[in-house]
C-alpha cells in the first residue's frame, strides 16, 4: 500500500472507488487501522467497503501510532489527528471531502469539522465514543501504563511491545507507542533512550488531553454550535460507545440528523442505504 509523509510522520493509506472523497477515520481505538473497516464488530457486519466505493472515492489510512503508520512520543490531541487527515488530503490534493469516523474515529472527525470546515463537506460520526465508563476505562489503560514504568525501563516496554505482538488496548502496559516500537527500529531505540521523567508527563497530560469528558469527546460543544455542515450520527450502545454521547452530539451540531435505531437495526442493507442517502443529500446540499 502506498504512504505518504505528513507532519515527519508515516501514514499508511489506501484509495478505493470513485467519486466525490471521504476521509475515513477508522475505528478501533489505538489500534485504528484501515482493515479495520472490514473486520471490526459492527463495521465487519455493515460492510460500508462493500458498498461506499461504487459510489465515492473512500480514503482510507492507519491513523498515527496504529499498524504501518509511524508516530512521534508527544502530548498527542485531537488535533494531531487532524493534522494527519488534512495532510493527507494535502498529499492526494483533494480540496474538499465528506469526513467518516467510526467508533474513536469519530472525535477525530468532529474536531476536523471544527478546525478545519472549509475542507469539510459533511460528517458522519458512527456510534461515537463516550460516557462516563469510556473516560473511567480510557484513563485506566494510561495508568496502567505508567504503574508498569514504576518498576520497569522503556527498553522494557520496546521488549514487551516487540514480543507480544498486542496493541495498547490489549495489554496497556505496552503503552500507547507499542505499534511504532514493533516496525521501526529507529524509533525504538530513540524511544528507549528518552528521559522516563519527561515521558511519563507526556502520557499523563496525553490522556487528561483525550478523554476529559463524560460524554463524546473531541470538540468543544460551543464549537460544535457554530457548525454549518450537514452531520449524520449513528447511536452505539455499550460501554465504549453511549448512547448520550451520540445525543449529546444531536444536540450540539446544528444541521445533525440522528439515525434513531437500535444496534440491531443497523444491519448491512439499511446501514448502507441511510448513509448513501445522506451523503447524496449532504453533496448536493454544499456544491
Amino acid at each position: 500500500m502506498p504512504t505518504a509523509i505528513v507532519d515527519g510522520i508515516t501514514t499508511r493509506y489506501e484509495v478505493t472507488g470513485s467519486g466525490p472523497p471521504i476521509l475515513m477515520y477508522s475505528p478501533a481505538g489505538f489500534d485504528a487501522t484501515l482493515d479495520k473497516w472490514r473486520t471490526q464488530g459492527i463495521y465487519a457486519k455493515i460492510k460500508l467497503l462493500d458498498h461506499l466505493p461504487k459510489h465515492y472515492t473512500c480514503i482510507t489510512f492507519d491513523r498515527r501510532e496504529t499498524g504501518q503508520s509511524g508516530g512521534r512520543v508527544e502530548r498527542i490531541s485531537w488535533a494531531s489527528y487532524v493534522a494527519q487527515g488534512l495532510g493527507l488530503l494535502d498529499h492526494l490534493m483533494i480540496a474538499r471531502a465528506h469526513i467518516l469516523g467510526g467508533c474513536m474515529g469519530v472525535p477525530c472527525a468532529a474536531a476536523f469539522g471544527v478546525m478545519h470546515p472549509d475542507r469539510v463537506l459533511s460528517l458522519t460520526l458512527y456510534w461515537p465514543v463516550g460516557g462516563a465508563k469510556y473516560r473511567l476505562s480510557s484513563h485506566q489503560r494510561f495508568a496502567t501504563h505508567l504503574a508498569y514504568l514504576n518498576d520497569h525501563t522503556l527498553a522494557d516496554v520496546v521488549a514487551l511491545a516487540t514480543s507480544s505482538g498486542k496493541s495498547f488496548g490489549e495489554d496497556p502496559r505496552g503503552g500507547p507507542w507499542a505499534a511504532v516500537l514493533r516496525h521501526d527500529h529507529a524509533f525504538a531505540g530513540a524511544y528507549a533512550g528518552q528521559d522516563p521523567a519527561i515521558y511519563k508527563l507526556i502520557v499523563a497530560g496525553m490522556a487528561r488531553s483525550l478523554f476529559d469528558r463524560d460524554t463524546a469527546p473531541g470538540a468543544e460543544p460551543e464549537d460544535l454550535m457554530r457548525l454549518d455542515i450537514p452531520a449524520l450520527i449513528v447511536p452505539g450502545h455499550d460501554a465504549a460507545h453511549a448512547t448520550s454521547a451520540a445525543r449529546y452530539l444531536e444536540e450540539c451540531l446544528p444541521k445533525s440528523d440522528y439515525w434513531d435505531v437500535p444496534v440491531a437495526g443497523q444491519t448491512e442493507d439499511a446501514t448502507n442505504a441511510r448513509i448513501l442517502e445522506f451523503l447524496a443529500r449532504a453533496g448536493a446540499s454544499t456544491s
